[in-house]
């Protein structure tokens, strides 16, 4: 459609797909990680405690003390080749992948729900180049409200600022998937055959949340069960899974076996060879590479154990980008023209 020759420049017509993972500091310093923790943990649907009562822990202890041990925990996984954290740098990755397989079909950006780049400025960045359809795709597998909830709250929240609103279409939770199953399996069987020991156990460690989470209706505890069935299942590991959950933040009693400490009951009675994975989580971060690769590992070799192994995520390996490509597919239809079969150049 030609535009008279008096109208101003405008962009339209074009279909955005943005990706959104958790997000993270922008650098491995107590600086960097203060503002970050800030926003993360200022969220109401992470942390369900009633502002009058949170607002001076927050301020007056948890930012005065923890960003530096969380800057230290950054540093130990910091990806210095890229000048990155890991998640942001596979979510680029990620990202880039789908945009050399989508081509000009549509525009492909991510944004981080914390920290940057934000949510408004890539989505502001998608309806300037002229998209008017928006696949908003949170990469989280299982659906929680401090996880997918927020990203679409802070979405619509947005959105609900605009006097003119693009169509907007979100990513489902995609736990059960077969293409997230399909994938996660493949990858997890190529890993544990190139290890050098047969484990007593594999371990599925998944991000923890709050009890009364599940007490009040969210789905992810079930979510994640039904993640671990489905892989232990492709695995033929059912017979030696453990599921257990993982980044457990202060008193209240979170979801529940706690990863390490089950790591600990496993060593004390007797198992001496693990393979741990994380389903629930769609690219390698702090939680796996350092709360697990290297914590959780230390803690079950002091404990007795002799063979440890963590099966890294399925990040931009050819198993993840094809599981993308699927979802994504599925999720355009009707507004772009795909072949499903195509794979990410």
């Amino acid at each position: 459609m030609a535009l008279p020759p008096d109208h101003p420049p405008v962009a339209f017509g074009r279909v955005g797909v943005l990706f959104v993972n958790l997000g993270s500091p922008d650098s491995p310093t107590p600086a960097a990680v203060r503002p970050y923790l800030r926003q993360f943990l200022s969220d109401p649907r992470v942390v369900e405690i009633p502002p009058i009562i949170w607002k001076p822990v927050l301020w007056g202890i948890v930012l005065q003390t923890r960003p530096q041990k969380t800057a230290e925990a950054y540093a130990a996984i910091w990806d210095l080749e890229r000048g990155d954290s890991p998640l942001r740098a596979i979510t680029r990755a990620q990202t880039e992948a789908v945009a050399r397989w989508l081509g000009p079909r549509a525009m492909v950006d991510f944004a981080m729900r914390y920290g940057s780049p934000s949510i408004p400025e890539r989505l502001r960045a998608l309806k300037e180049a002229g998209c008017e359809k928006i696949l908003v795709a949170p990469l989280y597998p299982q659906y929680s409200s401090a996880t997918t909830g927020t990203v679409l709250e802070e979405v619509f929240r947005l959105l609900a600022e605009e006097r003119w609103m693009p169509a907007i279409r979100t990513l489902a939770p995609y736990h059960d998937h077969p293409a997230h199953i399909g994938a996660l399996a493949r990858k997890a069987k190529a890993d544990l055959a190139a290890l050098d020991f047969v484990p007593e156990r594999v371990v599925m460690s998944f991000h923890g949340m709050p009890q009364t989470t599940l007490m009040k209706g969210d789905p992810y505890h079930c979510q994640c069960q039904k993640t671990a069935r489905l892989l232990a299942e492709a695995l033929g590991v059912t017979d030696r899974l453990e599921v257990t959950f993982q980044s457990r933040f202060g008193p209240a009693e979170w979801l529940q076996p706690y990863t390490e400490p089950r790591l600990l009951e496993l060593a004390a009675a007797g198992v001496r060879k693990v393979a741990i994975l994380c389903p629930g989580f769609s690219a390698d971060c702090l939680e796996t590479l350092e709360e697990i690769a290297i914590e959780a590992r230390d803690a079950f070799l002091a404990a007795g154990g002799t063979h440890y192994a963590y099966l890294s995520c399925l990040n931009a390996g050819a198993e993840g980008l094809g599981m993308l490509r699927t979802l994504v597919a599925e999720n355009l239809g009707g507004w772009v023209a795909l072949d499903a079969a195509e794979g990410p150049v």
